[in-house]
């Protein structure tokens, strides 16, 4: 850092317009990839999924609310596990906020794990957080979108994740699904990601790589080995 390029403003000015240029070709871009991911096909859910939250037992259709589209987050908490996953909890930090937001344009957003509704409501309260959190304890709703996978799975060494066959990670992995329910109350899958494809849910790293750090992940041990549940940090 101490060795990067000073300029002049002049000079710097003709550089960050240079820059911006890229900057527009790329919102263009996502603009255009948009469109694109709205017009993907959909696929109709048959399954019957049911789901545990507070208030009981609630199925797909209930998620919605009473809005036509629903954004589901695949939130890494497997049923033993006491405490959810640091990094999805790194994500969730920023899901408080958008809940009413997202309301207006006819979304309902809701986190679901495979936890025991309990755990989830437990480790809920000790983060603060007020979003909608559901368990999928003993149904096959996480299974069938990639997101859990069994200990069959994994002693093979290779899951599906990612539209890809992998090498086996863990046995919880994130993503968020989308999915639109009609007048008649038909429900369809419209959209999954998975990955880097999640980055763009994470207000916190967009910030970060305006930093002249960047995210100063490239010496760890893996990209997130810095992160901690946020009451975990020390100062």
């Amino acid at each position: 850092m101490q060795s990067h390029k000073v300029v002049s403003q002049k000079e710097w000015i003709e550089a960050r317009n240079q820059h911006l240029e890229m900057e527009k070709e790329l919102t263009r871009l996502r603009d255009e990839l948009s469109a694109q991911r709205r017009n993907l096909p959909w696929v109709r859910v048959d399954t019957e999924y049911a789901f545990e939250g507070t208030n009981g037992k609630e199925s797909l259709r209930q998620l919605f609310s009473g809005k036509s589209q629903l954004i589901i987050q695949h939130f890494m908490f497997a049923a033993d596990w006491e405490a959810g996953c640091k990094s999805c909890s790194f994500w969730a930090d920023n899901y408080n906020g958008i809940v009413d937001h997202l309301s207006q344009r006819d979304v309902a957003f809701v986190a679901v794990s495979l936890a025991p509704i309990s755990r989830i409501e437990a480790f809920r309260k000790r983060m603060g957080w007020s979003f909608k959190w559901v368990s999928s304890f003993g149904g096959d709703f996480n299974h069938d979108f990639h997101v859990s996978f069994t200990p069959e799975e994994l002693a093979t060494g290779q899951i599906y994740y990612n539209y890809a066959w992998r090498k086996a990670m863990a046995p919880e992995l994130p993503g968020t699904s989308v999915f639109y329910q009609d007048e008649n109350g038909t429900v369809f899958h419209t959209y999954s990601c998975y990955g880097r494809g999640l980055d763009m849910m994470n207000a916190a790293y967009h910030y970060l790589d305006l930093l002249p750090k960047g995210r100063d992940e490239s010496g760890l041990a893996y990209p997130q080995a810095w992160v901690r549940h946020r009451d975990q940090y020390d100062g």
